[in-house]
């Protein structure tokens, strides 16, 4: 994607990967809108990225909210053709299934997972007639089981499976929108770190290194040069957590193991 003057959307980009793609967007000529529900980091961020040059607009919005969608979409159709929009607002909410708080488990799937469907649909409208990039954050979680995070695995799950079957919709349809899911494994974000307090995250701390925002932004906008529909960061992680899908009873005393190597590592991070 050569440097332009179209503009982009990114979701839950006061900080983190948002942050980190939404830069990399300016830095390829577009005009981003980014949007957080944390008015004051959103704003604050807004003039980080502005200060380096770039047009960037901060507004606040609930990716729960298909009225706030929509709200945005108007803005950014306002401002030029929308070639780029990044689902990227998420929660984590760790913890066993039976004993996590309602009250999280359905911020988790209304975020997640609704969050991801209203701005989709917001995106599709506005580039069915010219085209673009509609790029959904997933997690490698989505890949199979990961014990203490079941309610939010099964929304990144969510995420994958319907990224690739609205790819499906819109080439039955001929909308020429590529849809792509980015599936990283955990990275050093406030995301994380919030629970890292919590033994039901061991499992995130299993691999060598938590992976860095700019790492998984880098891979997330690379997506957009190209028709790749999934990218799983890194990719042999993502097939041990499709092991775990296949094969349960096999792969489930495996992650036993490495919640336990990444219990030692969460406690010594």
């Amino acid at each position: 994607m050569s440097p332009n003057s179209s503009v982009a959307v990114v979701t839950g980009a006061a900080r983190g990967f948002g942050r980190e793609i939404a830069r990399r967007l300016l830095a390829r000529g577009h005009r981003v809108i980014i949007t957080d529900l944390d008015a004051d980091a959103v704003t604050a961020t807004a003039a980080e990225l502005a200060a380096s040059g770039g047009d960037v607009t901060a507004i606040v919005a609930d990716a729960r909210s298909a009225a706030d969608h929509r709200r945005v979409a108007a803005v950014a159709a306002e401002l030029g053709p929308v070639t780029v929009w990044v689902n990227n607002a998420g929660v984590l909410r760790s913890g066993r299934a039976w004993g996590q708080p309602e009250q999280d488990q359905v911020l988790m799937v209304d975020v997640n997972v609704m969050g991801v469907v209203h701005g989709s649909r917001a995106a599709v409208e506005l580039m069915r007639e010219h085209g673009g990039h509609l790029l959904n954050i997933a997690s490698m979680s989505a890949h199979g089981p990961v014990p203490g995070l079941a309610v939010y695995a099964a929304t990144k799950s969510a995420v994958l499976t319907f990224s690739t079957s609205l790819q499906g919709d819109l080439d039955l349809a001929r909308v020429p929108i590529r849809v792509h899911a980015l599936c990283p494994d955990a990275a050093d974000t406030a995301l994380v770190r919030d629970e890292q307090a919590s033994p039901d995250v061991a499992i995130l701390f299993s691999q060598r290194t938590l992976l860095t925002p700019g790492a998984v932004a880098d891979a997330a906008v690379a997506l957009l040069d190209g028709r790749r529909v999934v990218r799983s960061l890194p990719t042999h992680r993502a097939g041990l957590m499709r092991l775990g899908s296949l094969l349960p009873r096999v792969a489930l005393p495996v992650l036993a193991l490495l919640r336990s190597r990444g219990d030692r590592r969460r406690i010594r991070s």
